[in-house]
């Protein structure tokens, strides 16, 4: 990635598919180029929150609500300590911010952390190609490194695609730390961090969670070493096929029969832990407002999602599995994509989407509760 100037005056820009289509606009924060996933987010808030989500590791942004950066960028929102999208697709850019708590201009906020952007997109267009086409790996180009089109396109094709990718450990904390419990402390929890989102250890905080949260290279000994209540695995970016370590460590705390709550890219993980695939969605989940069905109460849910990938297995029976029987606990009602899986024999459970939901909704915070129950009956 090369960088000059914010937007240089609002330089000329592309935006360069795999598959040869290219969108001409304005750059939108840092000049330069950037490769990725093009992917497309329907949220029409939140999206300092998705800026920030590790998940978004090497993806390329397309924004589907037309007016973006109304409200700037502050100090108190975003989900890690950068932006980790590889590139941002705008339509119509705010000029000016305008909320109480802007600190500055989302457009201040890309250049200064070099993301490559683009503006002036149509990005209904770009949208209903992905939808149409799948996700695909994209370029975006612009001051010094426009060039010939058939040469950008080269360029793109050379890119890493994201199926086979192994991304997690490029996100997670390098550390471990402590999120303490808000009040009085109730349990204490190992949170393996794969690209773990600042609300997730907050949501069990408030609680009563002590929340330990560990390197995504955290082995069952580091896991066991801090007496844990109940394990927690994150959200993350990649292809789950790559996640071999991760899941062995699920195995071993499945064989303990510790609770256990995972969430996106932890789903996947238990997924595999189970026995059962994943595979890679045409073109994903991903915005605020994707229907959920709660299968084990009949509720729906409107969710927050952030995947590419998801767990191959049967909607309509009970797997037995080496840690016994399980079932999908909940279903995307858009495509029916399994969206959730609970272990009926074993105290663990997770989902695909995210539930702490900084930005909104909140349908799904029940969930903490649940993994809150499976501590208490455990300790019982």
């Amino acid at each position: 990635m090369t960088i000059s100037a914010r937007g240089a005056g609002r330089a000329p820009a592309v935006l360069v598919l795999e598959d040869g289509r290219a969108f001409r606009g304005r750059a939108y924060g840092a000049v330069g180029e950037t490769f990725g996933e093009a992917v497309f987010s329907t949220g029409m808030t939140g999206y300092q929150e998705t800026l920030t989500d590790p998940s978004y590791h090497r993806q390329v942004v397309v924004m589907t609500a037309p007016h973006v950066g109304n409200t700037g960028v502050n100090d108190e929102d975003p989900e890690s300590k950068r932006i980790w999208v590889s590139g941002y697709v705008v339509r119509d850019p705010a000029r000016v911010p305008s909320n109480w708590r802007a600190r500055r201009s989302l457009d201040e906020e890309l250049e200064s952390q070099g993301v490559v952007g683009i503006s002036g997109v149509d990005t209904r267009a770009l949208t209903r190609h992905l939808r149409e086409r799948g996700a695909m790996r994209v370029g975006i180009f612009s001051g010094d490194a426009l060039a010939d089109e058939a040469a950008l396109l080269a360029r793109v094709r050379q890119a890493p695609q994201m199926v086979g990718a192994d991304l997690s450990a490029e996100v997670a904390t390098e550390e471990a730390y402590i999120v303490p419990a808000i009040g009085a402390k109730k349990f204490t929890v190992a949170a393996i961090d794969l690209g773990i989102k600042g609300m997730t250890p907050h949501r069990m905080a408030e609680r009563g969670i002590e929340v330990h949260v560990l390197p995504a290279t955290a082995t069952l000994e580091d896991v066991y070493a801090v007496g844990p209540d109940g394990v927690f695995f994150s959200n993350g970016p990649g292809d789950p096929a790559t996640a071999d370590h991760p899941v062995s460590v699920m195995r071993g705390v499945l064989e303990r029969s510790t609770p256990l709550f995972g969430i996106c890219f932890g789903n996947q993980i238990l997924g595999r832990a189970l026995g059962f695939g994943t595979y890679k969605l045409k073109y994903g989940h991903r915005g605020i407002n994707q229907p959920v069905q709660d299968r084990t109460t009949g509720k729906v849910e409107i969710t927050a999602h952030n995947h590419g990938f998801a767990v191959d297995a049967p909607l309509d029976k009970v797997s037995d599995t080496p840690f016994g029987r399980a079932e999908v606990s909940h279903v995307c009602l858009n495509d029916q994509v399994v969206e959730g899986l609970r272990l009926l024999d074993r105290p663990a459970f997770s989902v695909q989407y995210h539930p702490e939901a900084a930005a909104g909704p909140h349908d799904a915070a029940y969930l903490f509760d649940r993994f809150v129950s499976l501590m208490e009956d455990r300790r019982a």
